[in-house]
């Protein structure tokens, strides 16, 4: 049962992260942290463990002999994922004496993409349970209706008497157009908009326009509500515009307050926080990650966008001092993160970082 209280959030035992849509792949890098087991793709992991077609569908038959010495098996690059500017997480959460709960956090950019990628996958979407949108932003939101309609259709074909409508958790407030102001240029640009709850509803979904603190699938995970901004030097996206539909002006919005994060915890480690982009901050997303554990908690790992992509200096030198500060000890960027400050965290704290690629699967365990 859903609950407002971050005190009903319980422990679980193992995560297991599906990464089906994030800016960058790659299908040979190992997981560089003994925490994160990082089931290998055919192309990185070594001979003696090249899994079978039935467990990756990039490894099959080969389609034409062509004498190659009878060999039974082929690496296949059309079954690889595509990256794409934006995210999309396949959470599942494991407890022992509880069934396994699964949470879709976010969608990606275009339904195309995100649909393409979960069949490569060979994902069971008809699994997912509940989806929560990060923000209103179209890089995260894009995605929404294609996989409402395939998780809706895959859930119908193993349909029971409880089968019930995928739920959508948005935030209420959903500007009608969202853009940018570029001084350079002296005119809005405007950015795709947002499914809309009617769509997404056409699509097969229950939508719940919630702006609150909950739990969900059996209080396995939570779902922060609005993040506190208190830092003073993450201040949103410079130049973020909102269209307003009364008024037909352009008007500021840099601070994106409908950002929400997700958190589960992880029996034994600590708090494991998935951040669609940080727009309140990456700091300020995992402080209030730990207010919301109770104080006692540690934070174990921060999974996501940290949108540091083009920051400055300065921002990107205090954000590292205090996430080191709150002393996580598996940093999983991805998104909108940037090469920069992956770089920072493998040089300052060396070992603590595995970045999320599209594409890959992770377990924490």
């Amino acid at each position: 049962m859903d609950s407002s209280s971050s005190n009903a959030l319980v422990e679980v035992d193992s995560l297991i992260i599906q990464a089906i849509v994030n800016d960058e792949i790659d299908q040979i890098s190992p997981s560089p942290h003994p925490g994160v087991r990082h089931p290998q793709s055919f192309m990185g992991a070594p001979l003696t463990t090249i899994p079978s077609a039935a467990e990756n569908p990039g490894v099959s038959p080969p389609h034409h002999d062509h004498g190659r010495g009878g060999v039974t098996r082929e690496m296949r690059m059309d079954t690889l994922c595509c990256g794409a500017h934006g995210l999309s997480l396949l959470i599942t959460a494991i407890k022992a004496g509880r069934p396994c709960r699964s949470l879709l956090f976010d969608a990606g950019p275009e339904g195309e993409v995100w649909a393409r990628n979960a069949q490569r996958l060979g994902l069971d979407v008809g699994a997912i349970e509940h989806v929560v949108l990060s923000h209103w932003h179209r890089d995260h939101s894009g995605g929404l209706v294609s996989a409402v309609r395939m998780i809706s259709a895959a859930a119908a074909k193993k349909a029971t008497s409880t089968s019930t409508a995928v739920v959508v958790d948005v935030h209420p407030d959903r500007p009608a157009f969202r853009g940018v102001m570029i001084p350079a240029m002296q005119e809005p640009i405007s950015l795709q908009a947002d499914p809309t709850v009617r769509e997404l509803q056409d699509a097969g979904a229950a939508v719940r326009t919630e702006d609150g603190l909950q739990t969900v699938l059996d209080d396995m995970f939570l779902v922060s509500g609005g993040i506190p901004r208190e830092t003073d030097y993450e201040g949103g996206i410079r130049g973020a515009i909102t269209f307003n539909e009364s008024s037909g002006k352009w008007e500021q919005d840099e601070l994106i307050m409908d950002e929400r994060f997700v958190m589960c915890n992880l029996k034994g480690k600590g708090l494991v926080v998935f951040t669609g982009c940080s727009h309140a901050g990456v700091v300020n997303v995992s402080r209030h990650a730990v207010r919301l554990g109770g104080g006692d908690v540690p934070l174990y790992s921060v999974v996501g966008g940290y949108h540091l992509a083009d920051a400055s200096n300065e921002k990107m030198d205090k954000s590292m001092r205090d996430l080191k500060a709150l002393k996580p000890e598996i940093l999983m960027p991805g998104h909108c993160t940037g090469w920069r400050f992956k770089v920072r965290i493998e040089n300052e704290m060396p070992g603590h970082m595995a970045p999320i690629f599209g594409g890959t699967k992770y377990e924490l365990i």
